[in-house]
C-alpha cells in the first residue's frame, strides 16, 4: 500500500471520526441528562456530578405524574404517524407510477406542485387550518392531525417513488400483460415487487417527517386525546414552579428516539438500497 493510500484512509478516519462526534454528541448529551437528578442539572457538568445514575426521570414519564401525559402523547405519535404513512405511501404509489409510466398533460405540473407544497413554510396556514378544523370538528381529532401530516409525508414521498419506476424496465410490465394480466394486476405483481425497496425507504422518511412534528402538533390539539409526543414535551413541569423539568423532557426524549433508531438498526441494508437504487436513474 503506497503512502498516499494510506493517508487517504488516515484522513478520512479522522472525518468519520469528526462526523460522528459532531452527530452523537447531542444525542450523549441528553441521554446523560436524563439520568441526572435535579440537583446535577445545574452543576455544568457532562455526567452526573454524584458518579451515580438515576432513573427517577424515567419514572416520572413511565409511572409517575406525568405518566398519563407522556403515555397518551406516545400512543397518539404512533397511530397517528403509522396511519398517514400508510395513506401517503399508498397515494404516492399511484401518482408516483402514473407520472413514471403514463404521459399526460400536466405532469411537470404535479411534480411542480408536490414540490411547491413541501417548501411552504408550515406556521404560516396553522392558522386559517386551526379556524377551519375548530369551524368543522376536526381540530383536537387524529383526523385533524393525520389530514395536515399528509402535506408533509405525501410530496416526498412522490419525489422519492417517481424515480424509481422511472428506473424499472417498462418491458417487465408489458411482458406481464402479455401473459395475460391486466393492468392493475401487472402493476401489483411485477412492479410494486420490484419497487418494494423504494416503497419502504420512503415510507421510514414518511415516518419519521410525521413522527417529529411539532408546530401541527401543538397548534392543532389542546388535550391529550391527539396531541403528539413532540407537543405533550412543552407542557411537561417540574416538582414546584422554580424547576425545569429538563431531565425528564430529556428522558422522554430518548424514548422517543428509541423508535427510530430500531427502525434505522433493524432495516439499514433495505434503505441503503432503496437509496442506491433511486439514485442511478432519476
Amino acid at each position: 500500500m503506497t503512502n498516499s493510500g494510506t493517508k487517504k484512509k488516515v484522513l478520512w478516519a479522522i472525518v468519520t471520526v469528526l462526523v460522528l462526534v459532531y452527530a452523537l454528541f447531542p444525542v450523549m448529551s441528553i441521554l446523560a441528562t436524563s439520568f441526572k437528578a435535579p440537583s446535577d442539572l445545574t452543576s455544568g457538568t457532562f455526567l452526573p456530578s454524584s458518579g451515580t445514575a438515576t432513573t427517577s426521570n424515567y419514572e416520572q414519564i413511565l409511572v409517575g405524574d406525568a405518566q398519563g401525559l407522556f403515555l397518551s402523547a406516545l400512543r397518539n405519535s404512533i397511530g397517528i404517524s403509522l396511519i398517514a404513512t400508510f395513506i401517503a405511501v399508498v397515494l404516492a404509489t399511484l401518482c408516483a407510477y402514473a407520472i413514471a409510466r403514463l404521459d399526460f398533460p400536466g405532469k411537470g405540473l404535479v411534480l411542480t406542485t408536490a414540490l411547491a407544497v413541501s417548501i411552504f413554510p408550515v406556521i404560516s396556514i396553522v392558522t386559517p387550518l386551526f379556524n377551519l378544523w375548530r369551524t368543522i370538528g376536526l381540530y383536537d381529532t387524529w383526523l385533524g392531525l393525520i389530514i395536515p401530516y399528509l402535506s408533509l409525508t405525501l410530496p416526498i414521498s412522490i419525489w422519492t417513488l417517481a424515480a424509481f419506476f422511472r428506473q424499472i424496465p417498462w418491458e417487465l410490465e408489458q411482458a406481464a400483460q402479455v401473459d395475460g394480466a391486466t393492468t392493475w394486476q401487472a402493476f401489483r405483481k411485477a412492479i410494486v415487487p420490484l419497487a418494494a425497496p423504494g416503497v419502504f425507504t420512503t415510507a421510514i422518511i414518511a415516518f419519521f417527517i410525521a413522527w417529529n412534528d411539532f408546530v401541527y402538533g401543538i397548534s392543532l390539539t389542546s388535550t391529550e386525546t391527539a396531541r403528539p409526543v413532540p407537543a405533550a414535551l412543552a407542557f411537561f413541569t417540574g416538582a414546584s414552579q422554580f424547576e425545569a423539568p429538563t431531565g425528564a423532557i430529556s428522558a422522554a426524549a430518548i424514548i422517543v428516539t428509541i423508535p427510530v433508531v430500531l427502525l434505522v438498526l433493524l432495516f439499514q441494508r433495505q434503505i441503503v438500497s432503496g437509496l442506491t437504487s433511486g439514485a442511478v436513474k432519476g
